[in-house]
């Protein structure tokens, strides 16, 4: 019979890993960037989620492309520290770091919309993959001008490009982080379907 203590030892820095980066990943850039800029909670204002687009509506383009940097830059960190461990590590940290942006312990699990800690978490993980995202959002939005859209679209295609491009761990990876990005923007679909979805470079007025 396999000792418990045996199996244990294996799978703890398996979950390490995971309540690292999720906590990593939970870090409110977003939030916290406003505040001290004295533009108050972002939640309060256009969409109400804490990442760089909600940023950019309130005008500071700097503090948004701050946030954007940081979003993405704790991703791709959470992957680069745990991969020194071993690759199952940082495939751990690529979902946890995800999953702690989208539903933050601090902020009752309300968080943003995981896009730019995807796409920092594959350019660590899978760079080709990330890449070929990234131009599949630079397409869809300048051709129709919608952030939201243009994230659906790039993530709802990521996982194709990582069966392409990467492994199949990679591949069921970016599939579940497909699927957490593309659930927590239902609200930005219900708007785009009502033609109520506001546009990039919208400014929030309250």
């Amino acid at each position: 019979m396999p000792s418990p203590l045996g199996e244990l030892a294996y799978t703890w820095p398996l979950g390490a890993a995971f309540l690292f980066a999720y906590l990593m990943g939970s870090i409110p850039f977003g939030l916290v960037l406003t505040r001290l800029a004295g533009l108050g909670d972002i939640r309060q204002l256009g969409s109400g989620s804490i990442g760089a687009t909600n940023v950019l509506r309130t005008g500071n383009k700097a503090l948004a492309a701050l946030t954007l940097l940081l979003d993405s830059g704790k991703g791709a960190a959470a992957v680069l520290l745990a991969q020194t461990f071993g690759p199952d590590m940082g495939v751990l940290a690529a979902a946890g770091a995800v999953l702690g942006h989208i539903a933050p312990v601090w902020l009752r699990f309300k968080g943003g919309k995981g896009v730019a800690t995807a796409f920092g978490a594959m350019l660590a993980l899978a760079w080709p993959v990330a890449l070929l995202a990234l131009a599949t959002w630079l397409v869809v939005a300048l051709l129709f001008r919608y952030s939201s859209l243009a994230a659906i679209v790039a993530v709802a295609l990521a996982p194709a490009y990582a069966w392409w491009l990467a492994d199949w761990q990679r591949t069921e990876l970016t599939a579940f982080i497909a699927v957490l990005v593309l659930l927590r923007h239902a609200g930005n679909v219900r708007r785009l379907l009502a033609g109520r979805e506001p546009k990039i470079g919208w400014r929030a007025t309250g």
